[in-house]
């Protein structure tokens, strides 16, 4: 007999969150999500409800929205809202592949564009880590004409990204995480990619990988998007949800040991 193992468990023990936590009836499916994603762009938010949508984001991406410091989880908090919604419509429609993300981006889906609003603007709106983690700072010249000659033109100078063009605010994010998914998107395992950034990168060897990860992670957000202490803790968990949200964090990383 085979038993599961941790990251199957891991993975059960969220899609069973989901599934006891989600609203009785049945959820319609959208048929198109360009339009779904556009019509959650031009809604005014709920942000009360989004952040009751939130807690199911919470249990991996900690209350605060800022992800883990070994890069298993990315900081979502202070990402524009039309990148959230992105990817999470990638993810639903198989163009991302993260069996963890499954079961939340199909229920996000399901309830529409008014719930998608009102969960991507709360992320939105959450204060940045003060303090991401960053690379080794071995090949930090590299790293930054890499970066300026490659990929400023889309994620601008300071990584600010562009909400009107879908393309991530990369500044403040874990070293490791930028490190993965410039990895990814090399080797195509990551399909949702931007085909001239396959392009930009498809020459770049691991010490220019990681160069330009370290360098983008030591590029700072605006001070009007990070919180203002890394004491700071979400106001709207309460302690004993934070001790749930600790335990399956600890499942899903004893699933990849």
């Amino acid at each position: 007999m085979n038993l599961p193992s941790s990251a199957t468990k891991s993975s059960l023990v969220l899609a069973l969150f989901i599934l006891f936590s989600a609203p009785s009836g049945v959820l319609a499916e959208p048929k198109n999500l360009d339009e779904i994603v556009d019509k959650a762009l031009r809604l005014k938010p709920d942000l009360e409800n989004g952040k009751k949508l939130y807690r199911n984001c919470a249990l991996c991406h900690t209350p605060e929205g800022w992800g883990s410091p070994g890069g298993r989880f990315p900081q979502i908090a202070g990402q524009h809202q039309s990148v959230i919604l992105k990817q999470l419509a990638d993810i639903h429609d198989g163009n991302r592949d993260n069996p963890t993300m499954y079961p939340f981006s199909e229920r996000a889906f399901a309830q529409g564009a008014q719930a998608l609003a009102d969960l991507s603007a709360y992320v939105a709106r959450l204060p940045m880590v003060p303090n991401n983690t960053v690379g080794p700072g071995a090949d930090l010249e590299l790293g930054k004409k890499l970066y300026h000659d490659n990929c400023k033109k889309c994620h601008g100078a300071n990584g600010e990204g562009d909400p009107e063009e879908f393309y991530p605010r990369i500044a403040g994010q874990h070293f490791l995480y930028l490190l993965r998914q410039l990895e990814w998107i090399k080797i195509k395992k990551r399909r949702n990619a931007d085909e001239k950034m396959v392009k930009q990168i498809h020459g770049f060897d691991l010490k220019e990988l990681s160069a330009v990860a370290d360098y983008v992670s030591r590029l700072r957000p605006d001070k009007t998007l990070l919180a203002d202490h890394l004491d700071w803790r979400n106001p709207d968990f309460r302690r004993d949800f934070r001790t749930a949200q600790k335990a399956q964090r600890e499942l899903a990383e004893e699933g990849d040991k």
